[in-house]
């Protein structure tokens, strides 16, 4: 008889009918890929206007750095509440 293979010698079935196209078959003025926008970016945070870097564009950093304060330092509150109840003897 013999031993069997366990591993089976046929090629397995496509599951997507259409190939991928590779990074490298790609030409390198696709649309897509739109306007470097580094030297843009590099002249804005390295501004010397004194403000911190996570704050620099304006209104909608304010809003993402005064949310996570006010959740970082809600949370905190939670957490010391939620130990104090915790550390107190439970009446019976």
């Amino acid at each position: 008889q013999g031993l069997k293979p366990i591993v089976s010698t046929e090629s397995p079935t496509v599951v997507f009918g259409t190939t991928a196209k590779l990074a490298s078959d790609l030409p390198a003025t696709d649309s897509f890929l739109g306007k470097n926008k580094v030297p843009d970016l590099q002249k804005l945070f390295q501004k010397p206007d004194g403000l911190p870097v996570h704050l620099k564009r304006g209104v909608p950093d304010r809003l993402l750095y005064r949310t996570t304060m006010a959740l970082t330092i809600g949370g905190t509150i939670y957490c010391l509440v939620a130990l104090y109840m915790a550390s107190q003897p439970r009446n019976q």
